[in-house]
């Protein structure tokens, strides 16, 4: 067995307890209310146990949830977790176009409490799940949903960790990071011309300071949106898909949950 089927086989056993039998994956729309805001989000799981397991929110990017989220909870639930893909933006609401995205992503940078609290009603009620075990939870989210998951855990969200993909890295409030109880992990392109080297290094500043357990992945040649493959392959663009990166960063993530929910 090399290398890498072994490091598969440790976090199947990490994260499921046991081997999968017949798994049967399971999905459904969760549906609830937040400060008067119906918001839609999307659950993944396997039906092979019956015993608690890790839970995992997924947090879109700035086009709102999608099925890329959609995707990547389904990975996850194949991993052995509860997945949710968590809607920020409420019912319905999913931008056309670019202008739209900035404009709805733009209300949550703006009032980055807002942006917490609508990320931590989706966190609570992933951890009213009967198959989640509450001293397991994560975070990982996509661009705008990388931003958020950084602020959730600036906020002293109770969560072993959280993964940012390609996430804007700037905070108003650096100082909140003293807050942190989670592991950090940001994976990042190296040219991502959307977040500065200054932005960067304010982050590892940040992160620095508040003495906070984090890891800095940078992947060369990838730039914003680098698991995204709608972006495209032009990344004179400033976003495009990287394969590379995207295949390097999910086995980041995998290796990162091995520790935190071991």
């Amino acid at each position: 067995m090399n290398c890498a089927m072994k490091a598969v086989t440790a976090l199947a056993i990490v994260l499921a307890g046991s081997w999968p039998a017949a798994a049967k994956l399971v999905t459904e729309i969760v549906a609830y209310d937040h400060d008067g805001v119906e918001l839609e989000c999307y659950l993944a799981y396997d039906d092979a146990t019956a015993g608690r397991r890790p839970g995992v929110i997924v947090v879109h990017q700035w086009m709102g949830l999608s099925e890329n989220e959609r995707l990547r909870a389904r990975m996850l639930a194949e991993l052995g977790c509860v997945a949710l893909a968590v809607d920020v933006y409420g019912r319905g609401i999913r931008p056309a176009d670019v202008s739209g995205a900035r404009e709805q992503a733009g209300k949550y940078y703006g009032d980055r409490a807002t942006f917490r609290n609508r990320l931590a009603a989706g966190l609570a009620r992933l951890k009213q799940h009967p198959l989640v075990d509450p001293a397991r939870v994560a975070a990982i989210g996509y661009c705008f949903g990388g931003s958020g998951v950084l602020e959730l855990a600036r906020s002293g969200a109770d969560l072993a960790g959280v993964v940012s993909f390609h996430g804007n890295l700037d905070t108003p409030n650096p100082e909140d990071a003293r807050a942190i109880k989670a592991k950090v992990l940001v994976c990042h392109g190296a040219i991502d011309p959307h977040v500065s080297q200054e932005t960067v290094a304010s982050f590892v500043a940040e992160m620095e300071a508040a003495r906070i357990d984090y890891q800095l992945v940078m992947y060369a040649g990838a730039v914003h949106a680098f698991t995204q493959k709608e972006a495209g392959d032009d990344p004179s663009r400033g976003a495009a898909y990287h394969a590379t990166a995207d295949r390097r960063s999910w086995q980041h993530m995998q290796q990162f949950f091995a520790e935190i929910f071991d």
